[in-house]
């Protein structure tokens, strides 16, 4: 009898501690609007894994991919409210919210990588600064590849840009085209193969991620290397759900986000590589931009940015100065 009743005090015991264990276990929500095949959701992936190791299991964080959580614009609002405690967004698409938030889609600011990490470092604190006021951390971001010209007749200068028709998809597009005297014409990305195949565009700035991707090579024969801007996603955590781990969790948390961040940065510009390499395999012809071209665009470009410095006021100086004086 005394044996029965030690065996299921026991079998109690190693229930309640199994309970406690699984209790024990956090569980975020991590919401994406890219496709599991992108690559900055397959860096995400790993970014989960490895918190999922470093903590032993007592974290999981679950990937939501192509929008199948929040859409797009919703994500950054939906971590500051706590309905999901993890997001990645594109970081311009909330300049109207704050300015520093658009300071790495400054057209011809940066023209390499290298640059625009430096850009990025004199931007973190300022961004840090107002995620934390919205309830977030700052546990990583990383680049897209930069933006480039792509045309249909060869340029030499912003003067052979004058009443071409000039596919736009933000405020900064439509400004650099009015600057040059393009004629504009908003075109979303589905829409963009109809649109050259119609003649509705001849020329556009995107990255060589998205012009190898649309296959631009079989409407525009020319893109030129100008790394008009290099902008990036952020990813952000809750505040709150952040706070509420134990400090060794949420050590394991920054140290994945770290390498994450190393990590994601390294894989752009391989993708940019590829990009590239696909748009000549496709028949484009792949320039650097010439020198005229490249002082005419400089004009462009600080036309840009002293319009947004005037907006961002005090901050944005500070984050240019920060920039300027670390190249």
């Amino acid at each position: 009898m005394k044996r029965r009743i030690l065996c299921a005090t026991a079998a109690l015991a190693a229930t309640v501690g199994f309970a406690g264990s699984a209790l024990a276990q956090t569980k975020w929500d991590f919401a994406t609007a890219y496709p599991a095949f992108n690559f900055h959701s397959k860096n995400n992936e790993q970014f989960v894994k490895d918190v999922d190791a470093a903590t032993q299991g007592k974290l999981k964080i679950t990937p939501h991919f192509g929008a199948s959580l929040f859409k797009m614009p919703e994500i950054k609002r939906a971590v500051q409210t706590g309905n999901a405690q993890m997001g990645e967004f594109f970081l311009v698409s909330f300049q109207n919210e704050s300015q520093i938030f658009g300071v790495d889609g400054l057209p011809f600011l940066v023209g390499s990588y290298d640059e625009a990490f430096k850009l990025y470092q004199a931007q973190k604190p300022a961004l840090q600064k107002l995620l934390d006021k919205q309830g977030q951390v700052l546990l990583y971001s990383v680049a897209w590849p930069p933006q480039g010209i792509y045309t249909k007749k060869p340029i030499q200068s912003a003067a052979d840009l004058k009443g071409m028709k000039w596919r736009v998809y933000s405020p900064t597009t439509a400004r650099i085209g009015e600057l040059v005297g393009a004629q504009p014409a908003t075109i979303q990305e589905a829409e963009l193969s109809q649109a050259l195949a119609t003649g509705v565009v001849e020329g556009l700035i995107t990255s060589s991620a998205t012009g190898a991707d649309n296959k631009l090579f079989e409407h525009l024969k020319h893109y030129y290397n100008v790394q008009a801007w290099i902008p990036k996603n952020a990813v952000t955590v809750s505040k709150k759900a952040f706070n509420a781990l134990p400090k060794a969790e949420q050590e394991a948390v920054l140290k994945a986000a770290a390498a994450a961040e190393e990590r994601g940065w390294k894989e752009s510009r391989e993708v940019d590589a590829r990009s590239i390499a696909t748009l000549k395999a496709g028949g484009m012809s792949v320039e650097e931009p010439s020198a005229q071209l490249k002082a005419d665009l400089a004009k462009v470009g600080d036309v840009v940015i002293k319009e947004w410095t005037e907006k961002a006021g005090a901050d944005g100086k500070a984050v240019l100065d920060a920039y300027k004086a670390a190249k």
